[in-house]
């Protein structure tokens, strides 16, 4: 590059385990990207106050301390990129990396180096570990000699690694040099009284404090502490601290015709509880609530650090008072409403997710959907979306679904919007520049979704009219079934097994009169058989129908239902509490997206299913038709 160099497959260690990504060095400072998302990491030239190389296994790290006391590893580093950057420093920062050696003996004894906020175990002159007191929550001493730390865990600190730090002990010898004491005052107590002057323990005052907040995910009510490095969430089961470097960005989401704003804090890496992660914090504030707060800071900090974002003292509503701080804290970007509105001149549309009913906010650069499970997507992220009618039996029609698929072949169904916010849906997303996928084969224009959707259009839709004629036929189903209950009824099969076919034909010609009467009767009832004696004709031949056989040959089956038997457990597994109506239409289209290639499989094994089929029926009959014509010769003998 002309200005810096590119490196891929930088990792980034420290909190949150190792994080794979992309880093840019270049002549205005550092710049780190994690590969799949999340908050860069960016340490300006201005601010970097040392730079150290050390030899790692199979590569080499780099180190780069700020001015503000933060330490970064970068490792990954080829042996000719030291030199490259080596060179670079010295030219475009005036800095001159220095170099670092690790200590591979094992050893456990050795010195205790305080450089900024870290702690560096040294063994000789090599270094063992090294530990940021900025993740020290308590220090105590146990005996006379030892110093016990522990450190902040359960928060995003490791949230991504199976194992992590909890706890660390040092034994100091009355005889120590570097931490020199007396008889009321022993080495040990002189070296806890250093780290609790650089550590960030929790010995630190709240600048401000909010009780009792109702917290969604995760749930509980909480006493949220916001600090100036961190904030911490205090309830009776848990307890979370959270670096403000871990906050990605702030949601204000009002909700529609409800007293009550969703505030949502995204954090990279998430908070732990458990086993579960959670990438969202989301709050409920009440939406009318005012409170008066005085911020618990010094003059100092107010005029230069924070000079120009707090203020003193707040007067107003919770939520707006809860972000003007945090953001200020935090440095974190504050996300609120776009332009969308809802038919109701609201901020989102109620549907649901994975069965569970909520919030979708189609917002200027993402869709979130609160309150549970918290979905974030963004814009660029969608490989596409498409409008789906909502059809279930029973279904009047009133509701539609939105699928989003995703660039990486993962996909969200929105279910159970109503039909009156489809137009300002999809206007939205068509303004966005997004992908639709129509409704409907060959349907290439907007114009055919909505046809398909709206009730106020003439067009035509024969899928909508089969689905309006399946429903009508069902309604008179019933009715018919009501109408034989009530005129007398009807023979059963039972007593009509050892009749003639002539028997049945008078039964037939005995029920005009029946049908004269009802007429007499019901009107209505009358005029829906009149159109339907066909209907009626073919209801009674279906009760007359036969038993099946037992031992007749099972009928062949499709290459669709040999691909369903194979692919059923499978979409079971990737679709989790899927319903059972939904399996056959994830089923069909899949089977629809298949190349005649893929299907050729199946299809032969429907040949030769087809192929048993015709051979056993052929067996099946033969047998029956010679037994027959005996019996004919028999009877005019």
């Amino acid at each position: 590059m002309a200005d810096g160099h590119l490196f891929n497959n930088i990792s980034l260690g420290g909190r949150g385990g190792t994080k794979q990504g992309q880093m840019r060095v270049h002549s205005g400072g550092v710049l780190w990207k994690k590969l799949d998302g999340g908050k860069a990491v960016e340490v300006d030239k201005t601010n970097i106050a040392g730079l150290f190389w050390m030899k790692v296994q199979r590569s080499n790290q780099l180190g780069v301390r700020s001015k503000e006391g933060l330490y970064y590893k970068f490792t990954g580093f080829r042996d000719q990129d030291v030199a490259t950057l080596t060179s670079f420093f010295k030219s475009s920062y005036v800095i001159t990396p220095g170099e670092k050696q690790l200590s591979v003996s094992g050893h456990n004894w050795g010195d205790v180096d305080f450089n900024g906020n870290m702690l560096a175990f040294m063994v000789g002159s090599k270094q063992a570990f090294e530990v940021s007191l900025a993740d020290v929550s308590q220090t105590q001493m146990q005996g006379k000699n030892d110093v016990l730390l522990e450190f902040h865990v359960d928060d995003t600190t490791g949230a991504n690694e199976k194992d992590s730090l909890m706890e660390i002990s040092f034994h100091i010898p009355n005889s120590n040099t570097h931490f020199v004491g007396d008889e009321n005052r022993p080495s040990a107590q002189v070296f806890h009284d250093k780290i609790m002057s650089m550590a960030d323990v929790d010995a630190e005052e709240a600048v401000v404090t909010f009780d009792g907040i109702a917290v969604l995910t995760p749930r509980g009510r909480y006493s949220i502490e916001l600090h100036l490095t961190f904030l911490r969430l205090q309830g009776q089961a848990n307890d979370f601290k959270i670096q403000y470097s871990s906050v990605v960005r702030l949601f204000c989401l009002p909700k529609s015709n409800q007293p009550h704003t969703f505030v949502v804090i995204t954090l990279d890496p998430p908070i732990r509880k458990g086993q579960t992660l959670y990438p969202h914090i989301v709050m409920q504030f009440e939406i009318d609530y005012v409170v008066e707060s005085t911020l618990s800071i010094s003059d100092e900090l107010l005029n230069t650090k924070y000079k120009d974002k707090l203020e003193p003292s707040y007067k107003g509503l919770i939520h707006d008072v809860f972000t003007n701080v945090l953001r200020a804290l935090s440095s974190a970007k504050v996300t609120r409403p776009g332009k969308f509105r809802s038919c109701q001149d609201g901020y989102a549309v109620k549907s649901s997710l994975k069965a569970e009913d909520g919030i979708l906010y189609p917002l200027e650069k993402s869709f979130f959907f609160l309150p549970k499970p918290p979905t974030l997507i963004l814009h660029e992220e969608i490989d596409y979306l498409e409008f789906q009618r909502h059809v279930v039996a029973g279904s009047n029609m009133h509701y539609f679904d939105l699928l989003v698929k995703l660039k990486t072949d993962q996909e969200h169904l929105f279910r159970n919007i109503q039909r009156s916010e489809y137009h300002n849906l999809f206007d939205f997303i068509s303004s966005k520049g997004l992908k639709i996928m129509n409704i409907g084969d060959g349907a290439n224009q907007p114009s055919s979704p909505i046809a398909a959707l709206s009730s106020d259009d003439d067009n035509v839709d024969p899928h909508l009219n089969r689905i309006r004629d399946a429903q009508d036929e069902s309604d008179e189903e019933d009715e018919d079934f009501v109408a034989d209950k009530d005129d007398g009824g009807s023979p059963t099969d039972d007593s009509e097994e050892d009749h003639s076919d002539a028997s049945a034909s008078g039964d037939d010609e005995e029920r005009p009169p029946k049908k004269e009467k009802k007429e007499l009767t019901s009107s209505k009832a009358s005029s829906k058989k009149k159109s339907k004696d066909g209907d009626e004709e073919g209801s009674r031949k279906r009760k007359q129908k036969k038993k099946k056989d037992p031992n007749a040959p099972k009928k062949a089956m499709s290459g669709f239902m040999f691909f369903s038997q194979a692919e059923r457990e499978n979409t079971k597994k990737e679709n989790p509490g899927i319903m059972f109506t939904d399996i056959a239409k994830v089923l069909g289209e899949k089977w629809r997206n298949m190349s005649a290639e893929e299907k050729e499989p199946y299809e032969a094994k429907a040949r030769a299913d087809k192929k048993r089929y015709n051979n056993q029926i052929g067996d099946y009959k033969n047998p029956q038709s010679a037994n027959l014509d005996s019996e004919n010769e028999s009877d005019s003998n």
